[in-house]
Formats: C-alpha cells, structure tokens, sequence
C-alpha cells in the first residue's frame, strides 16, 4: 500500500533545541544527526506499512463519522526506533462513548478501559488498541488522582504529553506526520526533553520523573539537564503517587535492558531516597583505609552480571524476580554493619536482615505475595553457598541447599555467580570452580535422587497405619521426621523408612 506519510513536516526545519534550562550543555553531532533523521525516517515508513491493516481501517471509520484520529505517542516513537510490537494508541477527538459506537462491530472485543479517563480499549486480531479523547491531566497539590478535562485538538493532547519523544502523532488517514514539540529532532539526538517546562509537566503528573528514569533505561537516552533538575527539585512530590503507579514505573525500569542508567538517575536525583530508600542507603562511607567495597557500586554490578547471566532461566529473561533479588540481596548491609578493633567490616547476618527488609519493601510497594516471597527467600538464601568452603559439603547439605532454594534453584544459581565482583582473577576463578562443582553434585543428586520432588519415603496414609494414629499434629511431626532423615541419609526403602519413624515414635514417646 502507498504510503503518504511526510515524515517531516511542512514547517521549515528546525535547528536542534538546546536543553531546557542549560544552554549549551549538549554538544550535537549535525551530520551524524542528519543521518539519524533519515533512519528515523526510512524505519518508520516500514513499520507505518506493517500497520496499514489497521491504521487504515480505522482512520477510515472515524473520519467517515466526522472525528479525528490518530496514531500517538509510544508506537510512533517506536516505529522510528524500529521497536516493533503489537501495542497501539490512538488519540481522537470522539467522546468515549462514540468510540465505543465506532468500535462495535469492526473490532473482535472491546473493554472500558477507564471511561471517566476516556480510554476504550478493543482487540483487532494480533493488534491490542486503545482509543483515548484529547485530554489534559492536571494533579491538585495533595491529589493522588488526576483532575481530567476532555480537550478538542491534537496539539493540545500532545502539549500535554510527558516528554517530546512521545508527543508526535501521525494524522489517519491521510498519514500526515504531526510533531509540534520538535520530537523527532530529540529522538535523533538521543534526548529526553519534556514539550514545556519541566517543572509545568511534573507538577501536572509527577510520576513522569520516574518516567524520565525509566525511558533513560529503556531507550539508553540522555536526560535533559533541566529534566534533571526539576526531578532533583520536586522529588517530595512522587510522594501524592500511589503505592501501585510506582511500583508499575520500578518494573518496567528493572525489566529495561540497562536499569543501571535509571537508577543511577534516581539515586542522584533523590527521588530513590522516596520510592527505593534502600537503594541509596548502600552507598555506605567508606572507612579511611577503603577496606570494604562500595556497596551501591558492587550492588548495580551484580544485577548487571544477574542480567548477563539470564540467558540460564526459562524463557531467557528478563526476569522481575533475579533482577528484584540482585538489587535488594545486600540491603541488610548497612543495619548490621560494625567495625572491629582492627578496622575490618563486618555484616553478620545481613542476609537474614536483607530478606526482611526486602519483605517490608516490596510489601510497601504492592508486589504480590508470590514476588515478595521468592525475592525475599534469594536474598535469604544468596550467602549459603558461601559455607560451601573447599566442596566439602555433605550429601544432606546438597540437598538441604536445593530443597530450600524450591523452583528458583536456577535463580539462585544466577544470583549467587553474579554476586562475585572481585577483581582478583584468581579468586574469581576460585569462586567460579567451586559453584560449578557443586552444580554439577546437585546434577548428580537430582539424577539419582529426584531431588526437584524430594519428598519422605512415606506417605501421611502410610504414617497413620504404622503408628496407628489418626489425623492430626503427630502425623505431621513424623512426615517432618522422615523428610529431615530423607535429607540427611538419601533414599530409604519401605522398610528401612518404616524402621526408623518407629525408633523415632519410641523415643517421642518414651517406650
């Protein structure tokens, strides 16, 4: 299909934008610009012609009823970064309930994604599409929910928009490209620029400062030094956010492909003081003769090496859960934290300390239980290795090792290697041979012994026969029995099992 999109508009070209509030303070590369402009160009019109089913579809069906529509904000800036996905926003002039109207019918279903915010959201084959009226948002100074007015142009909708990356639109069905903040210019640059003033677009929404952190790690941008700035100056102001906004805002950033460019942007600005405070807090002073590491530093190292690392776990990653585990596993550091006589530091239990706070934390934030327990129990977990020694564990501490580590052995796997960032090669080495050796007995075990379904060699019914027992707390007192000694002593026959819970219900009994 013929593609009549002018990806630059009709207005004489711009020169770059300086950055808001600090003249000067990007240097730009012109030609190297120009060629990005160009590829922006040419990888939009590519993806614009994959869209075209739909796009075309439905501009068709909302001008036919005398409305504006058009394609908006992450999926255009996403089809000129060559990001493709299935995902689709649309703004249009029509009021919520004749975008319904215009829906029905022509899409496979449809949902009232928030009416009263003027979303509708519908399927149309693979594509999933909301449809959203012209709007500004605007928050009181103590509202948690924003105050939302219906607007009736597009550069409206898009002046109020968080940042310029996400401010242009493409008009259907006419595919007439429409960017009046200068978008496309700070997309070439590499830029994170809001279409006003920053201080204007937080106060309005201050979750866009954990935007701008997230879109840093995302898109690999810069931030603009006045974005910066006011994230600096209005940190107190994420605190109107709920709970739910930032933990969704602190996914997407962990799940990013370079979160440390994010959080690094919040630890600087303050804003993780508010939404993370554990974070910072690892930023531990150093003593005078640098005897401990950084935390902070070795702590976005380690998720960086968990990242690297992720290619063991199911599915490849990104993972919430190994990369919520790296970031928290030393948080108990700075609570248990002494120095002795001689000046060396110490963190005795920290990992037990770290696994609760790490509860509190992400219980603050509304993860779900299933998250909490399995970031918390890694971090609990990410030192056992570590009394590993020269390999000379038992059989039962292999076993005990996996049976605690559950369906995430391999996250532990992954969080216990990444968590070396000596720079001692030798040492590195040394750390690296012993987890592959124990990889390899754990192997040896699980082939021999079942051990991802370790379970007593008897069973409850079993139990009760042989002690002649009813249901209740004794039974369970002898299936922990038998899976302790199914620990300690591998596999038992029927028999050899049925021996010991006997001996065992003797001397529980005093017979």
């Amino acid at each position: 299909m013929r593609i009549e999109l002018p990806l630059v508009s009709d207005q004489p070209e711009q020169p770059p934008r300086q950055p808001t509030g600090a003249p000067g303070a990007v240097v730009v590369d012109e030609p190297a610009a120009t060629r990005n402009m160009r590829d922006v160009q040419d990888t939009a019109v590519r993806e614009l012609l994959r869209l075209s089913p739909v796009i075309d579809e439905l501009g068709a069906r909302f001008t036919g009823a005398g409305e504006q529509i058009a394609l908006v904000g992450g999926p255009v800036r996403d089809a000129m970064l060559g990001r493709l996905h299935n995902d689709l926003d649309f703004t249009t002039s029509a009021r919520p309930e004749t975008t319904e109207r215009l829906l029905a019918g022509w899409a496979d279903a449809t949902w009232d994604m928030g009416r009263s915010f003027g979303t509708i959201g519908c399927r149309k084959g693979p594509w999933q599409i909301e449809v959203t009226t012209y709007r500004s948002d605007a928050y009181a100074p103590d509202s948690r929910k924003p105050a939302v007015a219906f607007g009736d142009t597009l550069d409206g909708d898009l002046g109020r928009r968080d940042f310029t990356v996400n401010a242009m639109a493409v008009t259907l069905p006419d595919r007439r490209f429409e960017d009046p903040c200068g978008g496309i210019l700070d997309l070439a640059h590499g830029l994170l620029r809001t279409p006003g003033t920053p201080e204007d677009s937080f106060s309005d929404d201050p979750l866009r400062m954990l935007r701008a952190a997230r879109f840093a790690a995302q898109l690999g941008f810069t931030v603009d030094p006045g974005v910066v700035h006011a994230m600096t100056d209005m940190a107190q102001r994420i605190s109107i956010v709920s709970a739910e906004r930032i933990r969704d805002e602190l996914v997407k950033l962990v799940l990013a492909p370079d979160p440390r460019r994010g959080l690094s942007l919040l630890v600087e600005t303050g804003l993780a003081d508010r939404v993370l405070p554990e974070l910072p807090a690892l930023a531990l002073e150093r003593d005078e003769h640098h005897r401990h590491k950084d935390v902070y530093e070795h702590t976005l190292t380690v998720l960086e090496q968990s990242i690297d690392l992720e290619v063991r776990l199911p599915g490849g990653g990104p993972d919430l859960v190994s990369r919520l585990a790296a970031l928290m596993h030393d948080v108990g550091k700075p609570r248990t934290r002494r120095f002795a006589d001689d000046g060396t530091v110490t963190f005795h239990h920290h990992d037990v300390v770290g696994a609760k706070l790490t509860r509190r934390r992400l219980k603050a934030l509304r993860f779900s239980n299933e998250v909490i327990e399995r970031v918390a129990r890694l971090v609990e977990l990410h030192l056992r290795f570590h009394g590993y020694g020269s390999g000379e564990w038992t059989d039962s501490a292999v076993r005990r090792y996996v049976r605690d580590a559950g369906d995430d052995l391999e996250r532990l796997h992954v969080l216990t290697r990444a968590d070396c960032t000596t720079r001692n090669r030798r040492k590195a080495d040394r750390l690296r041979r012993a987890y592959d050796e124990l990889e390899e007995r754990i192997a040896r075990l699980a082939e021999q012994e079942q051990l991802d379904s370790v379970r007593p060699d008897l069973d409850g019914n079993q139990i009760m026969e042989l002690l002649g027992v009813g249901p209740g707390p004794e039974v369970g007192a002898a299936y922990r029995y038998l899976l302790e000694a199914r620990m300690d002593h591998g596999p038992m026959s029927t028999d050899e099992a049925s021996a010991r819970l006997l001996e065992w219900w003797r001397a529980r009994s005093g017979s």
